[in-house]
């Protein structure tokens, strides 16, 4: 995969749009660290790209949260104890 800095973006755009099709993706970074990705694609299969993307995205919020639960010791609460709180949120609402 190739990293291709923010400057480079700029300056060589036409050539990078070029290699873009037999590279398939490029890293794109800012002061050495990745903040995007170029990815190339067609319109035969643009939406199935996308919901490819969407569901990694999806799957990396799911395992962040589960790490924050693991670290935050959450994951061992009861679901008799999480049924408390929904029944106490909720009895707070209808005051």
């Amino acid at each position: 995969m190739k990293f291709v800095s923010v400057r480079d973006l700029r300056g060589k755009s036409a050539q990078l749009w070029k290699e873009l099709p037999q590279e398939r993706e490029m890293v794109i970074t800012n002061n050495g660290r990745p903040i995007a990705i170029l990815a190339a694609i067609s319109e035969s299969n643009l939406e199935k790209s996308l919901a490819a993307f969407r569901q990694a995205r999806a799957v990396e919020a799911v395992a962040s949260l589960q790490r924050r639960s693991v670290e935050q010791g959450t994951n061992r609460i009861t679901m008799n104890k999480i049924n408390a709180e929904i029944k106490a949120v909720r009895k707070k609402r209808t005051r």
